[in-house]
């Protein structure tokens, strides 16, 4: 079974969830396309890190989104990580050898989030990333930083029992 980042569902409004979130450990690539970041944070958990240690893969995936609107929301570079498992710490945790990828720590934070399955296709993204804001904005909310995208499911997973969700911290 995967790990699981843990939250605690502080309010759902309709379909989205207020959430909080603990510190967590993640492996991160940076400017790189889903593809090759994916392939590179992969290879850290195979096993290319200084301890040469293999690395359970936990959910979800989580990667920013380039996404076209008319809000005040400006997107970073694009990023992708993997969640550390939890019994990690920034002492324990494998070094990976490659540049590419990094150790960073992301403190606590609330987070409005939004569910939906299927593939995770840019038209999808957006489609999900506009109701979100559109529900942000409906309810009064006030945003940090950029929305992004979790994916919980291998690529082997057919679109209808995906889990997919768009989620945006909130202040």
């Amino acid at each position: 079974m995967v790990e699981k980042i843990s939250y605690d569902v502080l309010k759902k409004i309709d379909d989205l969830e207020i959430r909080k979130y603990p510190e967590i450990l993640l492996a991160v690539v940076k400017e790189h396309d889903d593809d090759s970041a994916f392939g590179l944070l992969f290879n850290y958990i195979s096993g290319e890190n200084l301890s040469q240690k293999k690395i359970k893969m936990t959910a979800p995936v989580i990667s920013s989104e380039k996404i076209e609107m008319t809000t005040p929301v400006i997107s970073q570079k694009n990023y992708m990580a993997f969640v550390v498992p939890s019994y990690y710490n920034m002492e324990n945790v494998p070094k990976p050898t490659n540049h590419k990828v990094s150790i960073e720590i992301q403190t606590r934070k609330t987070v409005a989030v939004l569910r939906f399955s299927g593939y995770s296709t840019s038209k999808n993204i957006e489609k999900h990333t506009q109701k979100l804001l559109t529900k942000i904005k409906t309810n009064k909310l006030k945003t940090k930083r950029e929305p992004y995208l979790m994916r919980y499911n291998s690529p082997f997973t057919p679109g209808f029992l995906r889990r997919n969700e768009v989620a945006i911290e909130i202040i």
